[in-house]
């Protein structure tokens, strides 16, 4: 795997999502100088043979990549790790349970983690037993606090050992309040407790933007780990670029 150490105190940390299941999508990103990636699993036509892709182009680019499983389970969680991610990204954790459920699906050692030497992550035989757990137990677990059961209990979800930090998913928290905006005080109040808690702890605080201006507002607030925007939404915003501001789009139709 490349490894991921997650930021040192002071740092701040940058990458973004990436939703298209290519190996040439991170490749450019390599070139961009990002701190890591996303493989948004979740959300995104991911399957075992595009993440092994994507995964191998990691390495060959020297870019940490991250996966954002699709589910809490040893399905889910097994086969990105044995293919040599620098960690996972786990959804819906809205308890200390379902945290401690997460981590145990990602270490050998004290969990469930099922051992094979054969993969990319024993670098196939390679490494030795004693190496392989050693590495695989220092995979980062990112957990993603995104509703009000998971706001109340986040104290909690951070004491659980393992969990390397939190991701905060301002839109289903709002989903979960029965809102359809980020910006409603509610979740507003929701998220500077979790933000404050986060610090206390001294956790990776992370955070999902889509704007230079809404990642300043967060690291201001003392996230440290932000994932701006992603590949689609990148190639989006230059393309968009591109068009002169006089030619507007219904000429252009025309």
């Amino acid at each position: 795997m490349t490894p991921y150490a997650a930021p040192a105190p002071g740092q701040v940390h940058v990458g973004t999502f990436v939703k298209t299941p290519a190996p040439q999508v991170i490749e450019v990103l390599g070139l961009a100088g990002l701190d890591f990636a996303v493989l948004d699993a979740e959300h995104a036509p991911w399957d075992r043979g595009t993440l092994d892709l994507a995964l191998l182009a990691g390495r060959a680019a020297r870019l940490p990549l991250l996966v954002r499983v699709a589910e809490r389970s040893a399905g889910a969680i097994l086969p990105v790790l044995d293919q040599g991610a620098a960690g996972i990204v786990v959804p819906h954790v809205d308890s200390a349970a379902d945290a401690l459920d997460a981590v145990a699906c990602a270490r050998y050692i004290g969990g469930r983690r099922g051992y094979s030497s054969s993969a990319r992550a024993g670098a196939y035989g390679t490494l030795g037993m004693d190496e392989t757990i050693r590495r695989g137990d220092g995979t980062v677990v990112i957990v993603q606090i995104e509703s009000e059961a998971a706001v109340a209990a986040v104290h909690d979800i951070l004491a659980v050992p393992g969990v390397a930090g939190v991701l905060l998913g301002r839109a289903d928290l709002a989903l979960s309040m029965g809102l359809t905006s980020t910006q409603h005080a509610r979740v507003a109040a929701a998220t500077d407790h979790v933000l404050q808690a986060v610090g206390a702890a001294g956790r990776l605080l992370g955070v999902a933007v889509g704007s230079d201006a809404e990642r300043e507002r967060f690291v201001a607030q003392g996230a440290n780990w932000v994932v701006q925007g992603s590949d689609q939404g990148l190639l989006r915003q230059a393309a968009a670029a591109l068009r002169p501001a006089a030619q507007p789009s219904a000429a252009r139709a025309s």
